[in-house]
């Protein structure tokens, strides 16, 4: 293999992961939205309210991210890494073809089910076997780039995904867009199938490694582990009352104490040697909880912004790039005057515009949105509010699943620069560790959310319609935060984790950003409670920055193991 050169295993896994997350992001992008959208639509939703489409989303994330952790085990042990990446796969697709079962909440909750099981086995272990391809001496130096490249296919997959999920849904309805979903899974698999067939080093690196005398037997994690968090969490959803704001919160706190307990005594019980990178990689774990309850908020409260506080309107060429590649929304322009309340009925006015919105969770959309009859409008007061659109026309919106493109297009754009730039830094011998690109990460994430506040601020709260340019700032800021902090974070797992231990440690990982998707829902729930939005964004920034505090404390430390790590490893 020519220097400077990366592995062939690279574009297979690079397509495989693509595909993935083509179904899994146009599965994300429209959940919400369908979620909320109402029962009596032309394409009908589940017509949830904002909070409770929120508690929903997030659970979801959290155990989307939670399962990796069983995912990686069952690889490291039993399964090796292929054969978890065809069953996750698989499970995944099903999971997407369920979700197009219209109005069967069996089907909904149970697709879920799928896909979070499915996600589990597929995840951990394609990052794993991607870190494997790079163990090889002339791969060592170009495993930070290898994973900022196959970071930039799961982003061309999340791109393009949402242009078809807008024309499907607005076309054909949720059910088309779902199994496009599960189309797009399937030609993963298949991909990856064709590419074990030709890059046989694929194959070669798939070795599950002998356990250690200090390795805990499955049977010991199933009854010290898994049972005591399965047992944590049915108790967390039956005690009266709630200690986290729900049954659905205190159940996956709960079962994440064993798990996080579980964690803890590995570097209690490690070897001298494996002591030191399994607590630094734990405490980067933990740290960067927060910027996933915060960056994953842009499948909800961003969502939210998109949706009701966002000028969508289109026009002339415009509409017509729109209309080409995706499909422009639809909406009455019949002028209305709506009372807003709060959240407890006091009246906060009345606002006189185009389609407006309710902005409390409690309130259905009213009338003069052409979604579907609202529940409190008689047919014949319908047929005349209809009549009076067709008087007054209707205006055209892009579609509020687009910008959920926007951080993924950003992503493709901005890969290869941060890769150049690093590479520059590299080559005067300047180089920043991946400890040090990941306290960079943070620390860009947390300025991020002071673009929302100032468009909070700017708009009135979310009174006037804010231009889109504020969601493309926010999200081009953060994404360069992503590209220094999401990539590395797999790439530190496999650079520092002990051989035995590289699906499990990377499980750790998707472990926090369960937690962290968790905590995303739950402040994304707080969405309706905060009169002013403004004031909910600069929360999301001052939790970055605490979060930037403590991993730049920790930096020396942090270096300091790095760099014994990889000694040895050279």
């Amino acid at each position: 293999m020519a220097k400077n050169k990366h592995p062939r295993g690279l574009m297979v896994l690079f397509f495989t992961e693509m595909w993935e997350r083509f179904g899994y992001y146009l599965m994300l992008g429209i959940f919400t939205l369908y979620m909320i959208a109402p029962e009596s639509a032309t394409f009908p939703g589940l017509g949830m309210s904002n909070m409770g489409a929120a508690d929903i989303y997030g659970t979801y994330l959290a155990l989307v991210y939670l399962t990796p952790f069983f995912g990686g085990l069952i690889a490291d042990r039993f399964l090796g890494y292929r054969k978890s990446i065809y069953i996750g796969g698989l499970f995944m697709a099903a999971g997407y073809f369920c979700l197009a079962i219209p109005n069967s909440m069996l089907a909904f909750y149970s697709a879920l089910l799928l896909i979070i099981i499915g996600n589990g086995m597929f995840k951990p272990n394609v990052s794993v076997l991607l870190g494997k391809l790079y163990e090889k001496p002339e791969y060592i130096k170009l495993k930070d780039s290898g994973y900022n490249i196959f970071y930039m296919g799961i982003n061309i997959g999340a791109f393009v995904c949402n242009f078809a999920a807008a024309y499907l849904r607005l076309t054909y309805g949720w059910g088309w867009a779902f199994a496009a979903a599960g189309l797009g899974m399937i030609l993963g698999v298949l991909w990856f199938a064709y590419g074990n067939y030709k890059v046989p080093e694929i194959k070669e690196v798939d070795v599950i490694t002998p356990l250690q005398p200090e390795d805990m037997p499955m049977s010991k994690i199933l009854t010290t582990m898994f049972l005591p968090a399965l047992t944590a969490a049915v108790i967390g959803w039956i005690i009266p009352g709630n200690i986290f704001g729900g049954d659905s919160t205190d159940a996956f706190i709960f079962f994440c104490i064993p798990l996080i307990i579980y964690f803890v005594n590995m570097v209690r019980n490690a070897s001298k040697d494996e002591k030191g990178p399994i607590a630094a990689l734990l405490t980067i774990f933990g740290v960067v909880i927060i910027f996933w309850a915060v960056f994953h908020q842009n499948g909800s409260a961003l969502t939210y912004w998109a949706k009701y506080n966002t000028n969508r309107e289109v026009k002339e060429v415009t509409e017509s790039v729109i209309n080409t590649i995706a499909k422009t929304e639809e909406v009455s322009t019949v002028p209305r005057e709506i009372k807003l309340q709060g959240l407890h009925g006091e009246e906060l006015g009345t606002k006189t515009g185009p389609n407006p919105y309710y902005d409390n969770f409690n309130e259905e959309l009213p009338a003069g949105n052409l979604e579907g009859k609202p529940g409190d409008v008689t047919d014949e007061d319908w047929e005349k509010i209809k009549a009076e659109s067709d008087k007054y026309g209707k205006s055209n919106l892009w579609p509020t699943e687009l910008q959920a493109s926007i951080n993924p297009g950003f992503v493709i754009l901005l890969t290869p620069l941060v890769v150049a730039f690093f590479a520059f830094l590299a080559r005067r011998r300047r180089e920043v560790s991946t400890p040090g690109k990941i306290a960079l990460g943070m620390f860009i994430s947390a300025l991020s959310w002071f673009i929302m506040v100032a468009a909070a601020m700017y708009s009135q709260n979310g009174l006037d319609k804010a231009s889109v340019a504020w969601l493309f700032g926010v999200y081009g800021i953060i994404t360069f935060g992503e590209l220094c902090l999401s990539p590395m974070g797999l790439s530190l797992v496999s650079k520092m984790a002990p051989k035995r231990l590289a699906a499990l440690m990377m499980g750790g990982w998707f472990l926090s950003t369960a937690i962290g998707n968790k905590l995303s829902g739950i402040l994304s729930g707080l969405w309706d409670l905060f009169e002013k939005k403004s004031n909910f964004f600069l929360t999301n920034a001052l939790l970055t920055l605490v979060a930037f505090a403590a991993i730049a404390l920790l930096l020396p430390w942090l270096k300091k193991v790095y760099n014994e790590s990889q000694a040895k490893q050279q």
